[in-house]
């Protein structure tokens, strides 16, 4: 069953009981929009036009809290995530806008982090400025389990088989959603940590990539986007994909 939600995602998990969930594969929103002021020793919101950005990926959200507010944000979605499902993918991108929340976040859940991958995406745009590294990779992290080992109890991979480094395109930028990850990572996610029948949800489902993955892997699915946009795109997307696919 694949079910599409247009809610916030954490109204809906604090309704769910502990781990009704086998899985959980998401990329929550990057604080994009929070930026450093102009003597670089400090903060500032971007407020832009998000028909002419090429970072705002929610038009009815400004993706630029504080970073306090950030931090408290992620340790909240780590917190919920983990408690209503087994195992946990978290994929987030560094940026200027969350870096000091991010490492905090993951500092104050350090116990129940499992394993980190890098999402090497093999090419870049170029960096904004001089002086500026380019950014090429994204991490996904990984929460649940028994974080005393590295080994994954339920894994579908052998000995030496599978690398913590994923070298994967990023999905081709579109309207509905410029910072879309490709369906090559739930794909690969499924294929090895679930089996058909487990229960997934993607809390920050954007336009709908985790939904297809599950549907064509055989595992039930609950998605949840809170803005309106991104949930109608996500359901056109959906029935538009699994329609084309009936045909043949």
């Amino acid at each position: 069953m694949i079910e599409l939600l247009h809610m916030d995602c954490m109204d809906y998990m604090r309704e769910q009981p502990d781990k009704a969930f086998d899985i959980c594969i998401t990329s929550p929103p990057y604080n994009m929009n929070l930026r450093t002021n102009a003597n670089n020793d400090g903060y500032t919101k971007r407020y832009i036009s998000v028909e002419k950005s090429t970072s705002t990926k929610y038009k009815n959200n400004g993706d630029r809290l504080t970073m306090e507010e950030y931090k408290n944000f992620l340790v909240d979605f780590i917190e919920q995530t983990t408690r209503i499902s087994n195992l946990v993918f978290i994929n987030i991108q560094q940026v200027t806008g969350n870096k000091p929340a991010l490492y905090k976040a993951i500092g104050h859940h350090a116990d129940k982090l499992k394993e980190t991958i890098i999402w090497d995406k093999k090419n870049s745009n170029p960096a904004i400025q001089d002086g500026v590294l380019n950014s090429l990779f994204e991490f996904i992290f990984v929460f649940g389990g028994n974080n005393f080992t590295r080994k994954f109890e339920n894994s579908n991979f052998g000995r030496g088989e599978v690398d913590n480094i994923w070298r994967i395109n990023p999905a081709s930028q579109n309207k509905n959603n410029k910072a879309s990850f490709p369906i090559e990572i739930p794909q690969k996610i499924l294929h090895l940590f679930t089996s058909p029948g487990d229960r997934l949800i993607d809390p920050c489902l954007g336009t709908g990539t985790t939904a297809i993955a599950a549907h064509y892997f055989g595992v039930d699915f609950v998605g949840i986007e809170i803005d309106e946009d991104y949930y109608n795109a996500a359901c056109k997307r959906f029935d538009d994909e699994t329609a084309q696919k009936a045909m043949f």
